[in-house]
């Protein structure tokens, strides 16, 4: 048995300086600019909301923008291959994570637990 849920609403960037990215989006979500989770705090940043709602993370990339979801889960290949039995296409692993492709296209990550509560707030799956 594993948990999952989603986890993040990652917001993709093409730009070179996520800053004014991050203030407008902050702005707009009533959340503010946090520091960045990544040893590389010119690629993300992340948006701090209140207690229990879920993360929201700006990510400066080279594909057009876009936003896609992170399912967070206790077990990344156990998640993977419920999703890929769905129909998800893995597409890559990155640094630990994974990148599926769901039957209408769109991309989503599988990420290590991104919040505490996983265990007590994530859906068990056999």
């Amino acid at each position: 048995m594993h948990k999952s849920r989603l986890g993040v609403v990652v917001i993709d960037c093409q730009v070179e300086d996520l800053s004014a990215h991050a203030r407008f989006w902050a702005d707009a979500l009533g959340y503010t600019v946090g520091d960045s989770d990544d040893s590389d705090p010119a690629k993300y940043v992340e948006l701090r909301g209140p207690d229990g709602e879920i993360r929201v993370l700006l990510q400066r990339v080279e594909h057009e923008a876009r936003v896609h979801l992170d399912i967070e889960s206790d077990d990344i290949e156990a998640e993977v291959a419920r999703l890929e039995k769905l129909g998800a296409t893995r597409l890559a692993d990155i640094k630990g994570w994974v990148v599926l492709e769901a039957p209408s296209g769109h991309r989503f990550c599988v990420v290590k637990p991104q919040r505490p509560d996983l265990a007590e707030n994530g859906t068990a799956w056999p």
